[in-house]
């Protein structure tokens, strides 16, 4: 079985770099290591908390239970014909590994989705997404061992119910599995997608004439790089916010008042208005309050300025939603996973 460690620090395994730690502790490289985990009566009995890279994640209290480090590896073909590939990935797999494997081989999908951090494992949970695309868009299937018993599920995309930033592992199953594999369908015939954010800008600064995946994949981590900050050198957990989606009859009046209030329509009819253009116009962009504040490039991302508490962030955080409630009458809900 998995040796199971005693009071880690979680320190290195969130990017907000908390410091706070977990009373038990082991990390698993197969689902066969999660299942002979379970099949021990008192880890299924222990409250289990599923960690991957610690991207998506604020800590605001000490881990009582056992943390589990998902680090099942893995990138395997297992179907393919002239114009797509399937690939089955482990759930430990850094996501920014998988896209760069993908673009290597030029299949197209998931180069939109470039530099997201964290693990494939997690993607599926979060319905990861970025510049027009969600991992939805080429899901195929999941493979989940269920905590409470140690057996082994496969989940169809309409099992998942993924919706924006959202999928059935965040509702009704949150907490219930760990993702062992994900199996994921991309095209040996590209399609691009470049009308989304500053891409076809970037393009065009970077002289690229010829669309590729690679082109994409390099637009994107530009992009990423140039108003994202770096988790090995300033303490965050990505994007803090979802974009919150508006009914159009609302936007329409926000626009008399503010008319420079950005939008994009939604395919259920409804206005997806950038969350970080409201965190900014409410002034928090680049404000810092203790140890606490947001990127000065990017108001949507809280930033650890050095030794801050996870309740500091989280304190920051309601201020923030609470601001742009009362200016503009939207709420803004946290991306994070706030434990």
């Amino acid at each position: 079985m998995p040796q199971l460690s005693q009071n880690i620090s979680l320190k290195p395994f969130n990017t907000f770099g908390v410091e706070i730690s977990a009373n038990q502790f082991v990390t698993v490289k197969s689902a066969e290591d999660v299942i002979e985990l379970l099949s021990n009566e008192e880890v299924r009995n222990l409250p289990k908390l599923i960690l991957g890279g610690g991207s998506n994640i604020l800590f605001t209290q000490d881990v009582s239970g056992l943390v589990i480090k998902n680090e099942i590896s893995g990138i395997d073909v297992i179907q393919e014909d002239e114009t797509a590939v399937w690939l089955k990935v482990g759930g430990g797999v850094v996501w920014h590994e998988l896209v760069l494997y993908t673009v290597s081989n030029n299949w197209q999908g998931i180069e939109n989705l470039s530099l997201i951090p964290g693990t494939v494992g997690a993607a599926p949970i979060q319905n990861i997404g970025a510049y027009g695309v969600e991992l939805k868009d080429v899901f195929e299937s999941l493979e989940a061992i269920d905590l409470a018993d140690g057996s082994l599920h496969s989940f169809t995309h309409s099992d998942c119910e993924f919706g924006y930033r959202d999928s059935v592992f965040k509702r009704q199953f949150k907490g219930k599995f760990i993702i062992s594999s994900v199996v994921l369908k991309l095209s040996k015939q590209p399609v691009f997608n470049t009308s989304y954010g500053a891409i076809e800008q970037t393009l065009n600064e970077m002289n690229i004439t010829e669309l590729t995946v690679k082109a994409i994949s390099d637009a994107v981590i530009s992009i990423r790089e140039s108003k994202l900050p770096n988790p090995a050198q300033v303490g965050n957990c990505g994007s803090f916010f979802k974009n919150p989606e508006i009914p159009q009859a609302q936007y329409e009046e926000l626009k008399n008042s503010y008319p420079a209030i950005p939008g994009y329509p939604t395919k259920t009819e409804m206005i997806k208005v950038p969350a970080g253009w409201l965190i900014e116009q409410c002034g928090w962009k680049g404000k810092q309050i203790g140890n606490v504040g947001t990127y000065p490039k990017q108001a949507l991302v809280l930033i650890n300025c050095g030794g801050a508490s996870g309740k500091e962030a989280e304190d920051l955080a309601m201020q923030i939603k609470a601001s742009v409630d009362e200016k503009f009458g939207i709420e803004i809900i946290p991306e994070v996973n706030i434990i």
